[in-house]
């Protein structure tokens, strides 16, 4: 009987086990849309420095490679407040506690897929870590579009990444996550 008792606790244990990547036990996932592939890299750094699973949002439809003709194609979806449909969703979206959440800055907001993705799941009792790309407009309001996004979350401070900074960010990242106590 004490063996069933034990095998049925290490059992317990093996199947629990994968759900916690990093220290506390919080599964931690890294979400993020990447155009020009500068929030990817910001993204894998979060990533290999926590543990977190990653994520990529894409959309249906790309956008437009010519820079100038994807201003544009991003204002209008911006200002009709266009969610464009993405191609795949997060397995299991409910088991994670801390979602760090990317963007390019895009007209001083986030970009229009993580719009809809914020919108495709329920943050609430969710901790969230925003993080941005950008040529020099930092977050711009973005931050206060994701908290009018996930009212019910929790807000951690974000980290902004200037584009020319993008190759060398592993360092600064890791200080950001550091502060935040989310270093693995």
């Amino acid at each position: 009987m004490i063996q069933k008792i034990v095998l049925a606790m290490l059992m317990f244990t093996c199947i629990a086990l994968p759900a916690q990547n990093r220290k506390g036990g919080h599964k931690v996932l890294v979400a993020y849309f990447s155009h020009s592939g500068n929030t990817r890299t910001v993204a894998q750094a979060i990533s290999e420095a926590t543990g977190a699973d990653l994520f990529e949002i894409i959309p249906q439809q790309d956008y437009p490679t010519d820079y100038s003709t994807l201003l544009d194609v991003a204002k209008r979806e911006i200002n009709a407040h266009k969610h464009p449909e993405l191609k795949e969703r997060v397995k299991d979206f409910e088991a994670y506690d801390v979602i760090f959440i990317g963007s390019p800055n895009w007209w001083s907001t986030v970009a229009p897929p993580v719009v809809t993705f914020m919108k495709s799941y329920d943050f609430s009792g969710k901790t969230i870590v925003p993080f941005m790309t950008h040529g020099g407009g930092r977050f711009g309001h973005a931050i206060d579009d994701l908290k009018a996004l996930c009212p019910d979350a929790t807000f951690l401070d974000g980290l902004s990444v200037r584009d020319g900074s993008v190759s060398t960010c592993r360092p600064e990242v890791d200080k950001w996550l550091k502060r935040l106590n989310l270093l693995k």
